[in-house]
């Protein structure tokens, strides 16, 4: 057996999101035949305790407390960002300075205009660099792509997506530290703009093409909150709901909605594409089914059909058990690493990529914008 090559993993970060990938790039090679073998070299963390725990728990050789010391390592192949937002952009500047691939979770950065300099960064470096937008790799969303490039649909005309959830309707929830930073400004960017619909708008731009024009409105229903830094009543600075509507350059329109305050839903996130000929929808709560409406189909048996995405043929499931048998969220973060392993061993980029991610950001930028002025406007390209 041809041995493979080793990519040496630095984790920083050591919460939710660095789980997800941990657990990924272990199991990656049991399901998949790959070129490369990842192995967990090193994880950094703010508390060194809790750093020697994930390190122990996930399987990493060492830890530490200090980022720029993985960076600087010559054994290290590969930097993981899964920190939060207001420090992606000089981990992964100061990575692909220094030669690494780099995959960071989303949204890329604060900002377009700090997004703009790490595209720069990685690609004046020549690095292979992924933004973890994994949703697009759940095998019945890859399947509604892969539809949707077949023309099935045919001229799209609407495109709706939501993201819900009610985890920060306590008024006693504070904002910032470890645990909260979401809900803090400067450490997130935005609210549910950057946090949710940034997942729904990289699928729509995945799916369905660029975004022209955009017209929103956001709320924050809690103004004030308890700094977990300060202890004190401090202003919200981000949003906790938000509704936009678009247009397509394929002269289709858009409307996506994300709030953090519809009580009953931890993660209602949803699309519809309707196009000329057949229609399709997608539920994360029922995440390996896809409902696909078809008018060619006879008159007496036309109807939305719940297709079942756990066969051989359709995509990534060949990969895991016998068909009929679900994957979950998990495995879309494995797929995500799969997909980034293969990338390397033909050389093809594996989007979505920084600049990918890029587009992203903008549209997130002109969704705020547009939210503040109450005017259309149009995202930078």
């Amino acid at each position: 057996m041809k041995a493979k090559k080793e990519l040496n993993v630095g984790m920083i970060g050591y919460g939710f999101m660095a789980r997800t990938h941990s657990n990924a790039y272990r199991k990656v090679g049991n399901f998949f035949d790959l070129e490369y073998k990842p192995v967990l070299k090193s994880v950094c963390g703010l508390v060194e305790a809790e750093a020697e725990a994930f390190a122990d728990r996930w399987g990493y050789e060492s830890f530490t407390t200090d980022w720029r010391k993985v960076v600087e390592r010559k054994d290290i192949d590969i930097i993981e960002v899964c920190v939060p937002n207001n420090y992606h952009a000089e981990i992964a500047i100061a990575a692909a300075k220094a030669g690494k691939m780099v995959i960071c979770e989303k949204p890329l950065a604060l900002n377009g205009p700090q997004a703009l300099t790490m595209v720069e960064a990685v690609e004046a470096a020549g690095v292979p660099n992924l933004a973890s937008f994994n949703y697009r790799r759940i095998p019945a969303v890859t399947m509604a792509k892969q539809l949707i490039d077949q023309g099935r649909l045919g001229k799209i005309f609407h495109y709706r997506s939501n993201f819900l959830q009610d985890w920060t309707i306590s008024t006693e929830v504070p904002q910032g530290g470890m645990g909260t930073w979401r809900l803090d400004a400067k450490a997130a960017g935005s609210g549910v703009t950057g946090d949710l619909l940034a997942h729904c708008i990289d699928l729509a731009l995945w799916q369905n093409g660029p975004i022209t024009g955009v017209n929103a409105m956001t709320e924050t229903f809690v103004k004030e909150r308890k700094s977990v830094e300060s202890g004190k009543m401090e202003p919200v600075g981000i949003d906790d709901a938000c509704t936009f509507f678009c247009r397509f350059g394929n002269g289709s329109m858009g409307n996506f909605e994300s709030t953090r305050y519809a009580r009953g839903h931890k993660a209602l996130f949803t699309f519809e594409i309707n196009g000329e000929k057949a229609s399709i929808r997608w539920d994360l709560h029922d995440l390996h089914r896809l409902q696909y409406f078809d008018h060619r189909d006879e008159g007496i048996l036309r109807g939305w059909r719940s297709i079942h995405v756990s066969d051989g043929d359709q995509p990534y499931m060949k990969h895991w058990w016998v068909p009929g048998l679900a994957i979950g969220y998990e495995h879309s973060f494995v797929h995500q690493i799969a997909d980034f392993l293969e990338g390397l061993a033909t050389g093809k980029p594996v989007g979505p990529t920084f600049r990918d991610a890029l587009a992203t950001q903008y549209v997130c930028d002109a969704v705020l914008a547009s939210a503040a002025s109450g005017q259309w406007i149009s995202p930078n390209v």
